[in-house]
């Protein structure tokens, strides 16, 4: 997959309208029509709010960089999204921009500036600009993050199903990390020996993590069943020894259209639960469970001890993370 570098929506900018009514603009962001998304570029309110999270910011970083005066390194949060590395809970609201340690990290408007330098950093052509590969990314994402966000990174990184393929692979990441890594040392080995190019999102890799903290035993990932009916069935993850399978069970599945591909919610849902009960019919058990089971994890450590799968740990106290 090639860095993304096209508006996913269009964009009304000042300097492209000199002649445009003030008053009529600021009326329509009053209103809630339009939406500044840096100064001088608007936005329609409906199309912005349809965007995905990654797809706002990176109309921002767009904005920013066709702004700029000179070229911009890009890193950080605006690398990931001209990558399509996506996260786990909001993006930042300023483009993040890496410089020369000589210059200072000081920010103003919508750039965040680091004051880090260019040693052995790997860095791409964009647009005119430089951006951080992926791999840097996800090494940089891991250096700042907590370790669930610096897995989320390297996981999307390694992501082998994405479409056009995986943006780097793990033997280049440990290349990338042993020439010079210092930021954030004991934490970025960490994250990179515990990526996998096997987490089809976000959330899977965020159970990954969970699930390992939980005390439960390190599944396999993505196994293939064949059901019944003749389809494949990939569990998100399998713990062999108990033949126990688990799921994370986003919404996407049955409201983005993009996965829907034609069919109605209900057809969706009908289907998934078709699929899990003869799922369940193969397996000594299938645990599965939504959102709320990662953001309290002594749900999720319910879920998975009432289904029979062991924990070496005792359960959390709920609210904990």
């Amino acid at each position: 997959m090639n860095p993304r570098t096209e508006h996913p929506i269009a964009v009304h900018r000042r300097r492209e309208r000199p002649h445009a009514d003030e008053r009529a603009l600021s009326a329509a962001v009053r209103r809630g029509g339009a939406k500044r998304v840096v100064a001088g570029s608007y936005v329609r309110t409906r199309e912005w709010n349809a965007l995905r999270p990654i797809d706002r910011h990176l109309v921002r970083v767009l904005e920013v960089a066709d702004r700029a005066r000179g070229p911009l390194v890009l890193m950080l949060h605006a690398a990931a999204a001209v990558h399509g590395m996506d996260r786990i809970g909001s993006w930042p609201d300023t483009v993040d921009v890496r410089v020369a340690r000589t210059t200072g990290g000081r920010s103003s408007g919508a750039v965040r500036r680091y004051a880090l330098g260019f040693d052995f950093v790997e860095l791409m052509q964009w647009r005119g600009h430089l951006v951080t590969t992926p791999a840097q990314t996800a090494l940089d994402l891991a250096a700042v993050s907590v370790f669930r966000d610096g897995v989320v990174a390297a996981d999307q990184a390694l992501w082998a199903r994405r479409d056009g393929g995986a943006l780097t692979d793990k033997a280049h990441l440990l290349e990338l990390m042993d020439k010079n890594w210092r930021r954030g040392y004991k934490r970025v080995p960490a994250v990179v020996s515990f990526s996998t190019h096997l987490s089809d999102s976000v959330r899977e890799s965020e159970g990954r993590v969970l699930i390992d903290r939980l005390g439960f035993p390190r599944p396999i990932l993505q196994k293939e069943f064949v059901l019944p009916n003749g389809r494949k069935a990939r569990p998100d993850y399998y713990f062999e020894d108990f033949d126990h399978g688990a799921e994370f069970d986003g919404l996407g599945k049955y409201f983005d259209p993009d996965i829907l591909a034609g069919r109605s919610p209900e057809q969706a849902l009908l289907e998934e639960k078709d699929r899990a009960d003869a799922l369940r019919r193969m397996l000594a058990a299938l645990s599965r469970w939504r959102t709320p089971a990662h953001e309290n994890p002594a749900l999720l450590y319910d879920i998975l001890i009432a289904d029979g799968l062991p924990s070496r740990y005792p359960r959390p106290r709920p609210g904990a993370r």
